[in-house]
């Protein structure tokens, strides 16, 4: 399984190789995120959680604070043969979802 390393996707960011889609743009939107914060937020932050099965590339959940120090979450995919990162989604998390927004909390039934 390929794992992606959150310093691709930095040196993506940094170097201009960094494609945004539609639903990222709406969801920055929604959530008032500016792509400088969420770019910063990746840039000290860390993978909480992969999808190496994701298709086309695998992708990655990586939290990060932005410059006010406030959550953001944001859903990279890496194309390691271009070096290019997508941002797929992005959003300031729910507390009652996550626990020092890294880690999921259990949804009632869920063990």
């Amino acid at each position: 399984m390929a794992t992606i390393a959150i310093e691709d996707i930095i040196e993506a960011i940094r170097t201009d190789r960094v494609r945004i889609t539609d639903h990222a743009y709406e969801e920055a939107q929604a959530d008032n995120l500016s792509f400088d914060e969420i770019f910063f937020s990746v840039l000290q932050g860390e993978v909480i959680e992969e999808y190496p099965k994701d298709k086309p590339y695998p992708s990655c959940l990586i939290y990060g604070d932005n410059f006010k120090g406030e959550p953001v979450h944001s859903v990279w995919a890496y194309n390691k043969e271009t070096q290019w990162a997508v941002l797929i989604t992005v959003y300031r998390p729910d507390p009652n979802r996550w626990i020092a927004w890294r880690k999921r909390r259990p949804r009632n039934g869920d063990l």
